[in-house]
């Protein structure tokens, strides 16, 4: 534990963190040095104690309650200055131990702090009351602060929770990788395999990894596995992480190593399923929105309203990354259409997070807020008029939360227990005036009913009532004797001049005098105070005792949660769809997810996809938007959900990858095309017959004749698996090449640009020059890349010259100068031998291009005769320009 703590130290960087450093001794967990002042570890002082509770759990930093603060000492200490901002306590004077800590008042923002930091931590409160002489005041642990899982002792207001994050472990074998996430909040855990490594980085989001030795096989014999082929992405995630490595079984030797950390069981939350389509790859996900990315629409946000977020939001997130099953899409599906038609009025749909239900409940630390937020989800369950809808949600829910409970037994379970403790109705005690009860109670009336109450507090107030004749300041909340003139002008042993004596002028919150008529004594003082202290005390035990009751229904309130969570989401969706005009799922009238087609800014395509086929088309064309639009509307049709089309019939996938731009990775050192590679080599080793691939602009990161080749074999590679797809490019050759895919191109018009609109056949208009035009590149510098262009493209030759042997077999179109003053245009594999052929007369001269291909040759060769012809120069073969039909779309 001392070496892990030692790591982190390392990492630290502020200067007043790294003076304290040098004052720590590695030879208890604390780090004290016993030399230094206040560093004794002496049996029974507060060192010693907060050693015993740091060897609980030593890899935690521990806060330990020292009347108003929470301090850390040591270690920790060093932890709070660098990560939480906080001055060390006395300065950094070097002959004391570290020491830091924060107010009372300032816990949450401290914790808040570490945990961000990837930091659990340890929390030690003192025993509240009064403590006897010379003796030290008890202390125990009152709870733990993880990421995603707050603290919530003494939680009497409301908290959001954020996203669990589990403990992660990661191994590697022949079916892939394996996951096995460990959720201590809802003490389960669940287990993906077979994962790609881009699928798995995808889903890589803990605070604690544990890295099993199957993933240090490598060329190179180190931990950077990444360092040469697979794996790269993997390393880029996980080295900017904390980790341990492990070794062992997977399952059982992790759950053992969290089992050491925090003491629990785990349940097994995995739904067995043969039929789930893989998880989206990492690529796929950011490039269609579900995961938030920058310069990319955002999906989520055009499949709800803007009003529906949190646990809504993060269920149609998770359905996205990993779609369900095709039994479970169908289910989700069937639910959304029977919304989209209901026409009753529909429950609110409380959304309680599980983890903060399950949390508070076991710590009993659920206040009445909780309390009726979870009797808010069983009346509306048990009150829902849409029956066949809570049916239809008893599978997706079953597989969001690993519970498997029937209909009847659920809806039977959700019983009126929270019913009878909590209560919304006003009961009134009346000892003493009413208003009083009304404004003291006020805080906690309503929350738990009269009838608990008032048996514990009826002593009390029996006792205020006795101490005389008592009326109700409302504007000081106060219990006051009131009364002017009472006091005898001479005393003479009269009855009741004793109880006079008693009382004495009453005092505000600030101790000032509040009047002439207002007096109190010390008994309505004790007796005030006694009140108060019962009716709070029993409220707590009460909300304390509901806790424990509801501990033994906790996987029934869990189901509950998460089912009126996906009814909320799929609700949202349902009207969302109906306002875009969506349709549940040939892909007719396709439209951009991220237009809406309601205010008529889409352009629509139909797609009917029987196989892979080759996209071309001018850049802004749209290609990109058409695969980003089919892998949506592929995705949330595979999902349940609603799609972006007039109609859609979208086969059940067993996985759908997108690829679009890569980027270089210097955390791994692989350049652009390295990345696009591992990428592909992803792609082709996952597609089947049932895959959906898209992938936008293959190769463009090398040189295009090797570029073309590889995309060539790539499109075979995945025309022969089956799969449906599309991959575009700019790389004409590969027209060339003998491929039997079809031929698709974006629609393009050299006067109006691209018409975004899918059609057959090729289009070998880039539209570039257009392009940086519209974009602001300068005139200037845009008239030179056309002047480059030509002398790029186009070579002469002189009268007594020969072309060069770059020509050898090579596709040209060639250009030659009669001396008649005609043209003739012709296309040739041999340019020389054509040449030679040609000189039979002397004195011509000749202008070459070459092409990529052959049928490319004869293209260009036809559209130049007739272009030239409509221009107005005299050809020598106008006849040819007749001899082939083609278009450029």
């Amino acid at each position: 534990h001392l070496v892990w703590w030692k790591e982190r130290l390392q990492t630290c960087k502020k200067p007043s963190t790294l003076q304290l450093i040098e004052r720590l001794m590695y030879t208890n967990l604390l780090g004290l040095d016993p030399n230094l002042r206040n560093g004794s570890l002496k049996d029974g002082n507060l060192n010693w104690e907060m050693l015993q509770f740091k060897s609980r759990f030593p890899r935690e930093v521990l806060l330990c309650r020292v009347g108003d603060f929470y301090e850390a000492i040591g270690i920790d200490a060093c932890i709070l200055v660098e990560y939480a901002g906080l001055n060390p306590f006395g300065g950094l004077r070097s002959d004391s131990i570290p020491k830091a800590g924060c107010p009372v008042v300032n816990l949450r923002q401290t914790l808040d702090d570490l945990t961000r930091n990837g930091y659990s931590v340890c929390i030690v409160e003192e025993v509240q009351g009064p403590t006897p002489a010379r003796s030290r005041k008890g202390r125990f642990i009152s709870g733990h602060a993880h990421p995603g899982s707050p603290y919530v002792y003494g939680l009497d207001h409301d908290l959001d929770f954020p996203e669990p994050m589990p403990v992660v472990g990661i191994s590697r074998s022949a079916r892939g990788y394996c996951m096995i996430s460990i959720f201590e909040t809802m003490k389960a855990y669940s287990l993906d395999d077979g994962l790609t490594e881009e699928a798995l980085v995808t889903k890589l989001r803990t605070h604690h990894l544990f890295l099993h030795a199957s993933l240090r096989h490598n060329a190179s014999g180190t931990c950077r596995w990444g360092e040469f082929g697979e794996g790269g992405l993997l390393w880029g995630e996980c080295s900017g992480k904390n980790f341990e490595w492990f070794e062992g079984d997977t399952l059982s030797e992790l759950l053992s190593r969290v089992k050491d950390v925090y003491g629990l069981d785990f349940r097994n939350v995995n739904v067995p399923s043969k039929n789930r389509p893989r998880p989206l790859h990492l690529g796929t996900a950011t490039q269609i929105g579900a995961l938030p990315t920058e310069g990319i629409p955002c999906l989520l946000k055009v499949l709800l309203p803007s009003t529906c977020s949190g646990l809504p939001s993060l269920y149609v997130r998770d359905l996205l990354l990993n779609p369900p099953a095709y039994d479970i899409a169908l289910k989700i599906q069937e639910t959304c259409k029977l919304m989209s038609r209901v026409t009753c009025s529909i429950p609110e749909f409380t959304c309680v997070s599980s983890a903060k239900l399950v949390k508070l409940l076991e710590q009993r630390e659920a206040n009445y807020i909780e309390f009726c937020r979870i009797k808010n989800v069983l009346d509306e369950v048990l009150h829902m008029e849409l029956v066949e809808i809570l049916k239809l949600l008893m599978e997706p829910t079953w597989v969001a939360t690993g519970l498997k409970i029937d209909f009847e037994t659920f809806v039977n379970e959700c019983s009126d227990t929270i019913g009878e403790m909590i209560s919304l109705s006003h009961q009134n005690v009346s000892k003493i005036p009413k208003e009083f009860f009304y404004d003291m109670e006020s805080s906690w009336r309503g929350r738990v009913k009269g009838i608990h109450i008032e048996e514990q507090v009826e002593k009390s107030a029996e006792a205020l009532s006795l101490a005389g004749e008592i009326a109700y300041a409302r504007e000081h909340e106060s219990v006051w004797f009131k009364g002017k003139r009472f006091t005898p002008s001479i005393w003479g042993g009269t009855a009741g001049e004793d109880q006079i004596k008693q009382l004495k002028p009453a005092l505000d919150s600030k101790g000032k005098k509040v009047g002439e008529e207002w007096f109190t004594t010390p008994k309505v003082e004790v007796a005030l105070v006694r009140y108060h202290e019962a009716a709070k005390a029993r409220v707590l035990e009460l909300l304390r005792e509901l806790s424990v009751k509801l501990q033994t229904k906790i996987n029934v309130l869990v189901f509950a949660s998460m089912l009126l969570v996906i009814a909320k989401a799929l609700f949202a969706h349902a009207c969302e769809g109906r306002r875009r005009k969506w349709v549940f799922p040939t892909l007719v009238g396709l439209s951009p997810y991220w237009f809406d087609v309601a205010s008529g800014t889409a352009v629509r395509n139909t797609v009917d996809m029987q196989s892979l086929f080759l996209l071309t088309g001018p850049n802004g064309g749209g290609k990109s938007s058409l695969l980003r639009s089919i892998c949506a509307a592929a995705l949330l049709g595979i999902s349940g959900l609603m799609v972006p089309a007039e109609s859609a019939c979208i086969p059940y996938f067993d996985s759908i990858m997108l690829h679009m731009k890569s980027y270089d990775s210097p955390v791994d050192g692989k350049s652009s095309f390295q990345v696009e590679m591992s990428e592909i080599r992803s792609i082709v080793s996952q597609a089947t017959s049932r895959s959906l691939v898209l992938i936008d602009e293959i190769c463009r990161g090398t040189e295009t004749a090797k570029g073309t080749c590889i995309a060539g074999s790539v499109v075979e590679c995945l025309d022969t698996s089956g799969c449906l797809g599309i991959v575009s490019t700019h790389l004409h050759g590969i027209f060339s090449l003998p491929l039997t895919a079809k031929n698709k191109a974006m629609g393009a018009e050299n006067v109006e640009g691209p018409t975004w609109k899918l059609t057959d056949g090729v289009c070998r208009e880039s539209l570039a020059f257009e392009t940086a035009k519209r974009e602001g590149v300068p005139e200037s510098v845009i008239q030179r890349a056309e002047a480059l262009y030509l002398s790029l493209e186009c070579h002469s030759i002189g009268a007594r010259e020969l072309p060069p042997p770059s020509t050898v077999g090579s596709s040209c179109v060639y250009v030659m100068h009669r001396p008649d003053k005609r043209l003739y245009i012709g296309q040739t594999d041999d340019l020389e031998g054509r040449i030679r052929a040609h000189r039979a007369k002397e004195g011509l001269q000749f202008l070459y291009l070459m092409v990529q291909g052959k049928s490319m040759a004869c293209q260009l060769e036809t559209l130049l005769i007739n272009q030239l012809h409509e221009q107005g120069y005299s050809l020598a073969n106008l006849a040819d320009g007749k001899h082939r039909n083609f278009g450029t779309s």
